[in-house]
């Protein structure tokens, strides 16, 4: 007796949007989450008087899926204040200017670094086998920009730029994490910059997550944990933390990858999807928000992976205060709970700010993730790319950790999504 067609592990975006695909075209679709709100690492919480992203924060018109999600549902986009002065390190004395001046100052490492991105993956929308992309593969971030012999000034800031996007230690940092955000903009690495960090839903991204579970004809079960799954090609049987089971046809998995391997799976996946599971993602930073005493000018700031935050920006401007968002390279070297530790961060660039409150949801801690938005280490996509998109029986898999196009983001979670619920619909339909 089968319970449902189709059950989905996860409310974020890749297991709601693969169960309204998929309970659309008729077939009963029951979605399982952990925790007690949708969404998953697309996390909105009211803090400081502003919707403030605990979880993912940007998206994009270049970005296809999630900017088809935004007009489908009418959902307005916005940037925050464009920054009137901009910090940096050169040789590790502050340096002020305009953002225009710090992006002249790391355009020709960028142009030398990714530049040739384009060629390397022409199309980020497949998987990329080609000879280029696996001699790229093969080393770390850190090893690509050392191979640039830049000065001191120059490599500083293109470091703190990329610590900023890949939110790990760069000589964990796959060089292909650079050549995938690069190739995913045509090899324009202004356009990368601009579309992973800038424009926002203001209403909360979690407006997107609600649209779209609005749409699901099927039930959606919160503070349901699924602690095993037993699998063959007719069907899976899946047990929760309640004690219950349940039969379904089929099964999708939105597991983030650095969890997969915990859970209780048999058959096993396969070697690969363990290893790179076990190996976790290079990405091993934190996220925060800061609420400083105003009033202040909109600002950036960037400084090293050496230090506890390597990017800050201001996000919300009023009269009064002003919340700033920060990244950090490492999750263990700031906690970010202790208001006068992240002042101290802070005094890298400016010692005027007066820190009010902090806010920081801590992703690496998060049983449920043990992860912030995907970075792969080196060969990671060379060689588990095409396995982790592979179902295993009747167990597939949804993620935008596994996506093509823009991994880690919102857009990745609904590519992830949209193409594995086309797979179940035609396994169902056959």
């Amino acid at each position: 007796m089968t319970d449902t067609d189709v059950l989905i592990i996860g409310a974020g975006l890749a297991g709601v949007t693969a169960a309204r695909e998929i309970s659309s075209a008729g077939h009963d679709v029951l979605v399982l989450e952990a925790r007690d709100r949708l969404g998953g690492r697309c996390y909105t919480d009211q803090r400081f008087g502003v919707n403030l992203e605990l979880g993912g924060n940007w998206l994009h018109w270049v970005q296809p899926h999630v900017w088809a999600e935004v007009a489908r549902y009418g959902l307005r986009a916005d940037r925050g204040p464009k920054s009137e002065e901009t910090f940096w390190l050169a040789n590790d004395e502050v340096r002020t200017g305009t953002l225009d001046g710090f992006m002249d100052l790391i355009d020709s490492g960028m142009q030398r670094l990714v530049g040739a991105s384009a060629a390397i993956m022409p199309r980020p929308d497949t998987v990329e086998t080609g000879e280029d992309w696996r001699e790229a593969d093969t080393i770390t971030l850190q090893e690509a920009l050392d191979s640039l012999d830049l000065d001191d000034s120059e490599r500083q800031a293109n470091e703190a730029a990329w610590v900023g996007h890949c939110n790990g230690p760069l000589d964990q940092v796959g060089f292909g994490a650079a050549i995938r955000w690069t190739a995913a903009t045509g090899g324009l690495w202004q356009l990368m910059h601009s579309a992973s960090a800038v424009y926002r839903l203001p209403e909360g991204n979690d407006q997107l997550v609600k649209a779209i579970a609005g749409d699901i004809d099927g039930d959606i079960q919160l503070n349901t944990q699924v602690t095993s799954v037993r699998h063959d090609s007719t069907g899976a049987t899946v047990a929760t933390a309640h004690g219950g089971e349940i039969r379904a046809k089929k099964v999708i998995s939105t597991i983030p990858i650095n969890i997969l391997h915990e859970l209780d799976i048999q058959p096993a996946i396969s070697p690969i999807k363990q290893e790179i599971s076990q190996e976790g993602a290079a990405s091993q930073g934190l996220k925060l928000w800061i609420r400083v005493k105003g009033p202040i000018k909109p600002f950036f700031a960037y400084s090293s992976q050496s230090h506890p935050l390597s990017v800050v920006r201001t996000e919300f401007v009023r009269d009064d205060d002003a919340v700033l968002v920060a990244f950090g390279a490492d999750s263990t070297r700031l906690d970010v709970d202790d208001v006068e530790a992240v002042g101290e961060a802070l005094k890298t660039w400016r010692d005027d700010l007066e820190v009010l409150e902090v806010a920081a949801h801590k992703w690496m801690e998060d049983p449920l993730a043990k992860s912030t938005w995907l970075i792969q280490r080196p060969g990671q996509y060379t060689r588990g790319q095409a396995e982790l998109q592979h179902p295993e029986g009747s167990l597939h898999f949804a993620s935008s950790d596994i996506a093509n196009i823009w991994a880690g983001f919102f857009d990745g979670a609904i590519e992830s999504a949209l193409r594995t619920a086309r797979t179940v619909k035609e396994e169902l339909e056959s």
